[in-house]
C-alpha cells in the first residue's frame, strides 16, 4: 500500500502502539525514517530500533520505552506536512513543553534535534514535536 506521508504514518504507528503498550512497532523502512528513529533513541524516547533488510524495501522495528506503565512518549505531533511545509531559522526553532520535549528538524546536515541544530547554528524544516 502506498503512503503519501511516511513520516506521519511512522508517528501515528508509534503513538498508537504507545497507547496500547506494545513492545515494538514495525513499519516499512527508509533512510529518513531510520534517521528519525536514531534521533528518538538519542533523546531517550525509545529503547532502540532495528533495520531488517529483505529483497523489497526492508522493515524498521522500533522498540518502545516505558517508565513503569507510562510510555516515555507522551505526545508526538507532525508539524510540516506535504501540503504545508514549515521552515524555521536557527533563532526561530520552537521550544516544546518548556524545553522538556524535542523538535526534530530536517537540515542540510541531516536529521537533527533542536538542541543539535542550535549547537550547529542551522535551521531547517520542522518535522515533528515530541514530548
Amino acid at each position: 500500500m502506498s503512503v503519501n506521508d511516511p513520516i506521519a504514518d511512522m508517528l501515528t504507528r508509534i503513538r498508537n502502539a504507545a497507547m496500547v503498550k506494545h513492545e515494538k512497532v514495525v513499519m516499512p523502512s527508509s533512510r529518513m525514517l531510520e534517521e528519525i528513529a536514531a534521533a528518538l533513541r538519542q533523546e531517550g524516547y525509545i529503547r532502540g530500533f532495528r533495520i531488517v533488510r529483505d529483497k523489497k524495501q526492508g522493515e524498521l522495528r522500533i522498540y518502545l520505552k516505558y517508565q513503569g506503565d507510562i510510555p516515555a512518549i507522551r505526545g508526538i505531533k507532525r508539524v510540516s506536512k506535504p501540503g504545508n511545509r514549515v521552515y524555521r531559522g536557527v533563532t526561530e526553532i520552537p521550544v516544546v513543553q518548556k524545553g522538556l520535549g524535542a523538535v526534530i528538524l530536517s537540515t542540510n546536515r541531516g536529521i537533527l534535534t533542536d538542541r543539535e541544530a542550535r549547537e550547529a547554528r542551522v535551521g531547517g524544516e520542522v518535522l515533528c514535536y515530541i514530548w
